[in-house]
């Protein structure tokens, strides 16, 4: 039975958010001041987008009985980054030229964790099959590595090892999203072929 839901767009709002973090890590690692302030606007508007679809469908459960565990897996962990990318936002923001990002990295790090065992649950309960088993563990695997790794913002990305981490972030989140963006937009082709 066809249905619609807003799921596709809320996967490529995802990938609008984790681009944002990948590029805030390259900018940084590349001492790209200017840049990394360009990013706060935009964060804070998808970071509301993230949180206002994530609200929606984890309060008001617009997924069917058939896919019903969506509202919960995937629109929790979307509120929560949504949310997390508004403060984060606001906070540089308010000290664009030296960000002090307090508790933020270890909160998006158990954001990581709870992703982490959203990637576990796919496999472990057989939310996904097939291909798309493949996709769906890739968005949460990396996207929950990204998230866990968060910490390393405390490290200065002037210094080789700092530089490096920053980088290596900047790839798990790239990726992250190239997942997200892919299952964004088949998930459209696949609503728009099955219309209800």
């Amino acid at each position: 039975m066809a249905f619609e839901d807003p799921l596709a767009v809320m996967l490529i709002g995802l990938s609008f958010g984790t681009a944002i973090g990948a590029f805030y890590f390259l900018f940084a690692a590349r001492g790209m001041t200017e840049q990394v302030k360009a990013l706060v606007f935009p964060a804070i508007g998808v970071g509301a987008f993230d949180f206002m679809s994530g609200f929606y469908m984890a309060m008001f459960r617009p997924f069917l009985s058939s896919v019903a565990e969506y509202n919960m897996h995937f629109a929790d962990p979307l509120l929560l980054f949504g949310l997390l990318l508004i403060i984060v936002a606001v906070m540089a923001y308010k000290t664009p030229e030296k960000t002090n990002f307090g508790i933020m990295p270890i909160l998006i790090m158990m954001l990581g964790i709870y992703v982490l065992v959203g990637a576990y649950s796919i496999a472990q309960l057989k939310l996904e099959t097939g291909q798309n088993l493949i996709t769906a563990l890739g968005l949460y695997l990396f996207d929950g590595i990204g998230a866990l790794l968060a910490p390393l913002a405390y490290l200065k990305p002037n210094k080789a090892a700092g530089k490096y981490a920053y980088y290596l972030e900047f790839v798990l989140l790239g990726i992250g999203t190239i997942f997200s963006l892919v299952i964004g937009y088949t998930t459209l082709n696949g609503h728009l072929a099955s219309l209800p």
